[in-house]
């Protein structure tokens, strides 16, 4: 009897260690909070994309689109205790113009998410490849565009 009792607090303790050991890494990790997509599509116009999606200021994927590779969607996930989150948009577009000439684009832009968990947003170029944008076409509300240039974008060096 008395070595029944003897075992118990070794048990005791081994089950306190085993719990600190699985517990510990998830404290220790932030809670996602969502998860989003965003889908880059290479426009008929464009020859090349490369493009860097930031959210709130860090880095969540660089899409890079060409003849081989004409579309490509990410999974976005984000950090628990946020319902907004900013995002910013920047690269290079290379399109053919209609006279045939070749041009560089920079995207350089932000806006703002309003809870994007479990939207589809489509990165989108407008007003001939100058303005960019994430635009969930399902819900406009989704995500808002800051026109201008972001001051997160370095400018290309070639």
């Amino acid at each position: 009897m008395t070595r029944f009792f003897s075992i118990l607090p070794i048990s005791r303790t081994a089950l306190t260690v085993c719990a600190a050991l699985v517990t510990e890494p998830l404290a220790a990790a932030p809670a996602l909070a969502g998860e989003f997509t965003v889908t880059d599509g290479k426009a008929s116009a464009e020859i090349s994309e490369v493009s860097r999606i930031y959210i709130d200021g860090t880095l969540a994927a660089t899409i890079r689109l060409n003849d081989q590779i004409p579309e490509k969607t990410i999974r976005v996930t984000t950090p628990a205790g946020r319902l907004e989150h900013t995002y910013t948009l920047c690269g290079e577009i290379t399109i053919r113009t209609p006279e045939c000439r070749v041009e560089t684009h920079e995207v350089n832009s932000d806006g703002t998410l309003h809870n994007p968990d479990h939207h589809h947003f489509y990165a989108l170029g407008s007003d001939n490849f100058t303005e960019f944008f994430l635009q969930d076409p399902d819900d406009l509300d989704a995500a808002e565009h800051h026109p201008g240039q972001s001051n997160v974008c370095a400018t290309p060096v070639s």
